[in-house]
């Protein structure tokens, strides 16, 4: 069977998930160890073409003010005007711009990222991690997806130099999805 007759079947609406998908992040502390982090409130569309996977289009908007990292203090400095200034921004958001197919059930997908009062392009790289139905009847989808971004390019870049050389917090953030989306019921003509 060929990859395009095996996904026909998911061309339709999903919408995303928040209590089974994460949208995180993972930053390099004190030029050591790894922070990671997510949000807790988003709400996305994605609009499958099973047929063409690179007619498909994703969006997702993110909460800037339910950043966790587990660390009331530190969450309390990367929702406020240090970083994502929630008060002034309280979205972040995502929308596709095109999909390429890189074969074995991974995308790449091209799309713009706003970050308080910047949008700037991205590439996510996703894996299809399947579809199935659950217990309610409903279909779902499943997708894990990694970037990496430079969060100056969106002026994140407050910062403290170390006695021993390096900064506080490195510039470069990992992004990491893993999504389950669920199928909007197609309505009868």
């Amino acid at each position: 069977m060929s990859r395009t007759a095996r996904h026909a079947g998911l061309t339709g609406v999903y919408t995303v998930d928040p209590l089974h998908s994460t949208i995180g992040f993972s930053v390099r502390h004190a030029m050591i160890a790894n922070v990671r982090g997510r949000f807790t409130a988003f709400e996305g569309i994605l609009k499958l073409d099973g047929t063409r996977p690179t007619r498909s289009e994703a969006y997702l908007t993110v909460q800037t003010g339910s950043v966790d990292t587990g660390v009331p203090e530190r969450d309390a400095q990367v929702a406020g005007p240090d970083f994502l200034d929630s008060a002034t921004f309280p979205l972040m958001s995502f929308r596709s711009i095109g999909v390429f197919d890189a074969g074995d059930d991974r995308f790449r997908v091209g799309g713009y990222l706003r970050i308080k009062d910047v949008e700037l392009p991205i590439r996510i790289d996703l894996e299809f991690g399947g579809a199935s139905q659950d217990t309610d009847g409903q279909n779902r989808v499943g997708f894990e997806g990694r970037a990496t971004l430079q969060r100056s390019d969106w002026g994140l870049d407050w910062n403290t130099p170390l006695a021993t050389g390096g900064v506080l917090i490195s510039d470069k953030v990992k992004l990491l999805l893993d999504i389950s989306a669920v199928e909007v019921p197609r309505t009868q003509p």
